[in-house]
């Protein structure tokens, strides 16, 4: 493997090593720039650019533990490796604290220093692919807080609060209702908002598969693992970690999670040691996880942790005065993706998006208004025009219709009480008195569907 144009600054002041390390790294068509103390490094980082730095502990001038603020401040995204004589695990600790992102011991053996190297380059490369991400997904946010309601002022100004705060954030909420665009604003507007921004859906990979992507695995580690693999927790580094739906996450990764926030330090599936890392962690749910501490489905000492800074994120059904500015934003964005003019909503389009009760919130209005646009020849969206497909059709959001039958007054209280409990009808029987059967005979003779899945 050949690394022409990758510009190496060789930091070293034995002459002899120098030459030796030179003499090797060039037969693999490294660009080197040679530096024999912390003040050179330092002019020639600033001046060359390099994409990585070898540089020795002892220096004439000082050691790496002085060099590196010093060039992270010029540009903290460009890996360094230390080479040391004295190598011990605290030193180690010190360098990776700095900023360094290996530490070898002398006297290195010269293939083993290439694939360090290696490795660095290839984390930095996808450290930028995930900045580059991370600066897109910018680009298009939505904004988390729109809307004049009571509920979505206090969500702003306890986002604001906690922006900056370095601690663990806890973010509740329905399905839906925009818990992941908020941790997006959250990082945006923290200390870190020019670092990676790194996402995880903890209910999407079964737990053999999610250990991998968080924590990354070493060559040969288990049956498939064919190359090195850098995990999520890594490629976070310096940035935001969002774990949404954390409830999900399998008891056995816990204590891992857990060692990542109090010591910072994370272990590859079959590696023989931790590796450091500096991580802000976002973590949302919909369940209630102190009752499943309770049910011992949690850790309590993860969730005490991650439950520092609890925000709430207010259901669609809590902001029924922000639908029509919503709706006004998202069919503005629905114009710009679908190459259509601006839509507008008639009143009773209006209307009748505030009569439902929208259990899938914002996500659920999103995919409404889009099935709406795709479906409609007309610049303006009618209430004929909106299909509500979810538990069953339209659902008041409170006000009562003098003009509705007894039918179907209870028809849409069912509806709101299936709603109430996501649709689980044994829940949903409970809270309505009524046996299971009897809840059954209603829902067919009502033409209520609910998913299969639900049905228990």
């Amino acid at each position: 493997m050949t690394h022409a144009n990758t510009r190496l600054l060789f930091v070293e002041d034995d002459a002899a090593i120098r030459f030796a390390i030179r003499d090797f790294l060039e037969g693999f068509d490294f660009d080197l720039i040679e530096a024999p103390s912390c003040a050179d490094a330092e002019a020639a980082f600033i001046e060359h650019r390099p994409d990585i730095v070898l540089s020795d502990y002892m220096l004439t001038d000082g050691t790496a533990l002085d060099l590196l603020p010093r060039l992270r401040a010029v540009n903290a995204n460009v890996p360094v490796v230390v080479l040391t004589g004295h190598g011990t695990v605290e030193l180690a600790v010190q360098a990776m604290k700095q900023g360094a992102d290996d530490f070898l011991t002398k006297p290195v053996a010269l293939p083993a220093l290439l694939v360090v190297l290696q490795r660095a380059l290839e984390r930095q490369r996808d450290r930028q692919q995930q900045l580059a991400r991370t600066a897109r997904q910018r680009r298009v946010a939505i904004d988390p807080f729109v809307g004049t309601s009571a509920a979505i002022r206090k969500l702003r100004e306890q986002a604001e609060r906690v922006a900056t705060a370095e601690r663990p954030i806890l973010i509740l909420g329905e399905t839906g209702a925009g818990k992941g665009i908020l941790t997006r604003w959250i990082h945006t507007h923290g200390l870190r908002s020019d670092q990676p921004f790194v996402d995880l859906n903890c209910a999407s990979l079964p737990r053999e598969l999610l250990e991998s992507e968080l924590f990354g695995h070493e060559r040969g580690s288990f049956t498939g693992a064919v190359a090195q693999k850098t995990g999520l927790v890594e490629l976070a580094h310096r940035g935001t970690l969002f774990l949404d739906e954390i409830g999900d996450l399998e008891l056995i990764l816990q204590p891992k999670l857990l060692k990542v926030l109090e010591e910072q330090v994370f272990r590859r599936v079959g590696a023989l040691r931790d590796r450091q890392v500096d991580v802000r962690l976002i973590a949302a749910t919909h369940q209630d996880l102190s009752r499943l501490v309770g049910e011992n489905k949690f850790r309590s000492d993860l969730y005490f942790r991650i439950s520092t800074i609890p925000i709430i994120v207010p259901s669609l059904r809590d902001r029924v005065e922000d639908i029509p500015i919503l709706a006004r934003q998202l069919l503005d964005r629905l114009a710009i993706e679908l190459g259509k003019p601006r839509i507008e909503l008639t009143a009773d389009a209006q209307r009748a998006l505030a009569r439902y009760g929208w259990p899938g919130n914002i996500r659920e209005l999103r995919n409404v208004l889009e099935r709406a646009v795709l479906l409609s020849a007309r610049q303006e969206l009618r209430a004929e025009d909106l299909s509500f497909e979810s538990v069953a059709a339209s659902a008041p959001s409170g006000e009562v219709d003098l003009e509705l039958t007894l039918d179907e007054l209870q028809r849409r209280h069912i509806v709101r009480v299936l709603q109430a409990v996501q649709g689980h009808v044994e829940q949903a029987a409970a809270k309505l008195g009524v046996p299971r059967s009897t809840l059954y005979q209603k829902l067919k003779a009502m033409q209520i569907v609910v998913p299969r899945e639900r049905q228990r």
